[in-house]
């Protein structure tokens, strides 16, 4: 007989990210016991409740966390800290807490004043996701051969540690250890710093003249077509994500526009060995994620 990883399993806000959780849960019964799903919208409630989600369904938010052996929340970043120090006094002592937030530095200064000795701090990144967001987004097989960054707090146990690591490995992710700095700097160029991208050029497309604008709509390329399925994002979420990540997007925005002028500069002079180098060093990339099973 499996010995499941926790008895009792909490899960608050199941959006995209904690809804592919619960559905990779109900897949593989063995991983926990019984699964409780919290949330303060009763619209998302009764949509995990008719999506047969979770054992226990419910909008009192401490009574869930209070018999929770494992409290993950799958809340935006913005909103880490505060829901972390409204539930860590009803945790009960050795239950792991973890998040799922993109960004770290400042959730973790946020959250230092409201941690607990016998409360474990393991947070993790999947990185994983779709445009969609919602309890219907989800899917079970999200985290599938996707990396699962785990940052965690320098006095979390080991045990602790191993024990969030072998629940995301469930899940189908790839595990990596690494310093909250680390994670921030790597997520502002492979993520954040695309979804501004994407977001910016939507824009740019809409301050058009009308009829241009329309002529765009009407015959969007591929390329174009790319950006607007990220920039279809949720927007409380990237706002959070900027925010809270803002030096190591900033820094990686600066290189970028750093890098954008000189490929503009090599258009505007006919360098065609510097257009080239760029274009082929892009091709590089786009192998090496191939390679790599990340696209």
């Amino acid at each position: 007989m499996t010995i499941p990883l926790f008895r009792t399993f909490c899960v608050i806000g199941p959006g995209l990210i904690g809804s592919s959780v619960l559905r990779r849960l109900r897949t593989d019964p063995g991983l926990v016991d019984r699964i409780i799903v919290a949330d303060r919208d009763p619209a998302v409630l009764e949509r995990i409740r008719c999506l047969d989600l979770g054992d226990i369904i419910t909008d009192d938010i401490p009574k869930a966390v209070a018999e929770a052996d494992c409290v993950m929340l799958c809340v935006p970043v913005g909103a880490i800290a505060p829901v972390a120090g409204t539930i860590l006094p009803y945790m009960k002592p050795g239950a792991i807490l973890t998040d799922v937030g993109s960004t770290r530095r400042s959730v973790v200064d946020a959250l230092m004043p409201h941690l607990r000795d016998d409360i474990p701090y393991v947070p993790a990144h999947p990185m994983a996701g779709t445009e969609h967001s919602g309890p219907d987004a989800g899917f079970a097989t999200l985290f599938e051969d996707r990396w699962c960054l785990l940052t965690p707090a320098a006095k979390a146990p080991q045990e602790a540690i191993d024990r969030i690591a072998a629940f995301w490995r469930a899940m189908g992710a790839r595990i990596r250890i690494m310093d909250v700095d680390h994670h921030d700097t790597i997520c502002a160029m492979v993520s954040h710093l695309p979804h501004l991208i994407a977001f910016t050029i939507c824009g740019t497309a809409d301050t058009l003249a009308e009829d241009m604008r329309a002529e765009v709509l009407d015959f969007a390329a591929s390329g174009f077509r790319d950006f607007t399925r990220i920039a279809a994002s949720d927007p409380t979420m990237w706002r959070d994500i900027f925010l809270n990540n803002s030096d190591a997007l900033l820094g990686v925005l600066d290189r970028f526009s750093q890098d954008a002028a000189a490929m503009a500069k090599a258009i505007r002079e006919g360098d065609e060995k510097t257009i080239v180098e760029t274009i082929s060093r892009g091709r590089r990339i786009r192998r090496s994620l191939l390679e790599n099973r990340q696209a």
